[in-house]
């Protein structure tokens, strides 16, 4: 069983590595970390370096596609050939998963126009605008079509749910209950302020500004801005092919 896991400059850590340690005690498993071409990819804290293994032109297909988030994200949602190999290796794949803001690749892919899908709380409006249904107040949505096998996570953590989830569904719940416990994953959070519902105004206004140092950025609100533009585009040339909107000519 091949998983592939895109790794891309910028990503988070969690996003990945949660899941990753559950995926990779499935039976027969071989991980796969694919970006343009092998070689050291640095996370979004600046100072964590992973490699990637393979090119995407090396792993044409796989078992399972896994997109993480991270503080990147929407710029790397506007590169052609992430999108278009995400496109492909779809079509083949038992499953297509993203975690926290990696939704928004497969989003801009064209992977859940019209779909249920969640996200990171910051990201569900940037969904919504790529033509996705976000889900707010659930950890893990399968995207509601059982013949495309598309699910995604919340936030960051919400990667080892998913994993165990998917372990579930590919190796048998037993199995993934093994994992489970071979991992001690036993959540007993300190605080109860992991979701949007139960967090104070105070906490959400900090935790609000403490991402946005990141996500204003220049060249994080320029490729937002860029992105959007792109959908609008292409949503008006859609609509004018349908004869909706008469020709500027």
């Amino acid at each position: 069983m091949q998983i592939a896991i895109v790794l891309y400059p910028g990503f988070t850590a969690l996003d990945f590595i949660g899941p990753y340690e559950v995926l990779r005690w499935l039976p027969k498993a071989e991980v796969r970390f694919v970006w343009h071409e092998p070689g050291p990819i640095t996370a979004d804290s600046g100072v964590l370096v992973v490699g990637a293994t393979h090119s995407f032109d090396e792993t044409p297909s796989s078992d399972i596609i896994l997109v993480p988030g991270g503080m990147t994200t929407i710029e790397h949602a506007r590169d052609e050939k992430l999108l278009d190999w995400v496109r492909q290796a779809h079509q083949s794949a038992t499953w297509t998963a993203s975690v926290c803001s990696g939704s928004i690749i497969l989003a801009a892919a064209g992977l859940l126009k019209g779909k249920r899908a969640t996200s990171h709380w910051m990201a569900l409006s940037a969904l919504k605008a790529l033509g996705a249904i976000p889900i707010d107040d659930e950890r893990i949505v399968p995207a509601g079509d059982p013949e495309e096998k598309i699910v995604t996570c919340a936030g960051v953590s919400a990667g080892i749910d998913l994993g165990l989830w998917l372990a579930g569904q590919i190796g048998g719940e037993s199995r993934a209950k093994v994992i489970q416990l071979s991992m001690e994953y036993d959540p007993q959070p300190p605080f109860d302020s992991g979701h949007m519902s139960k967090a104070s105004a105070t906490t959400k206004a900090a935790a609000t500004a403490l991402m946005a140092k990141d996500l204003v950025q220049p060249s994080q609100l320029k490729a937002a801005t860029l992105l959007l533009w792109d959908r609008a585009l292409d949503a008006a040339r859609s609509r004018r092919k349908r004869g909706l909107v008469p020709s500027l000519r």
